[in-house]
């Protein structure tokens, strides 16, 4: 039986860790940052719908999207970022099952999704269960800071643009708390896949 499974959290919680970790595994994870990255390059679809909204002006030297320009544009614009996510949230959907059909035309039977946003971007019917990576928003707030050197004003309106962690733990089918240290994480890992029953 073939099974996707999806893993999300916030914005440092530490998806990272548990998806590197899978991948050492040797399971499929198909990252949904990345997909965002690679449907906009040059000659894309996306990146050509892109340059039609929002015009030359945001682009680098070399051709490619100034993805932090970009960013501020839509921050505060919830017209301009619902249009900038109608080009990409497609094309971005696509690639992630083209890699997810590949895996398991290759003869694998579970493949995870790494989709940051899946509840907000209501994508559940993508997966057929969700793992949430937690921490407490206190441990949320310090690991940002100290990790992209914002100030706590900056890491507080980014974690307040996502959903709670709290709201998304009655969502997810599993969580792994992920406070303390990494051999924790892992440990919890695979207490779930030995749970759910999920092979390499």
């Amino acid at each position: 039986m073939k099974r996707v499974i999806g893993i999300t959290g916030g914005i440092a919680s530490g998806k990272s860790t548990v998806t590197r970790y899978l991948r050492e595994l040797g399971f499929t994870v198909v990252d949904a940052d990345a997909a965002a990255r690679i449907v906009v390059k040059p000659g894309e679809q996306a990146y050509h719908g892109i340059l039609e909204e929002f015009g030359k002006d945001i682009l680098l030297e070399d051709g490619t999207i100034n993805r932090p320009l970009l960013g501020s544009i839509i921050f505060n614009d919830e017209h301009k970022r619902t249009k900038l996510n109608s080009i990409v949230h497609p094309a971005v959907r696509g690639w992630m099952n083209e890699q997810k059909e590949r895996a398991f035309a290759a003869g694998e039977k579970t493949v995870f999704l790494d989709i940051p946003l899946l509840f907000e971007s209501r994508l559940t019917h993508m997966v057929d269960a969700v793992i949430l990576i937690y921490v407490s928003s206190h441990i949320q707030l310090q690991r940002l800071m100290k990790r992209n050197g914002y100030t706590e004003q900056e890491a507080r309106s980014r974690i307040l643009s996502q959903m709670p962690l709290e709201e998304k733990k009655i969502l997810a089918q599993a969580v792994i708390d992920n406070e303390s240290d990494v051999e924790q994480t892992y440990l919890q890992v695979n207490e779930l896949l030995n749970q759910w029953g999920i092979e390499r």
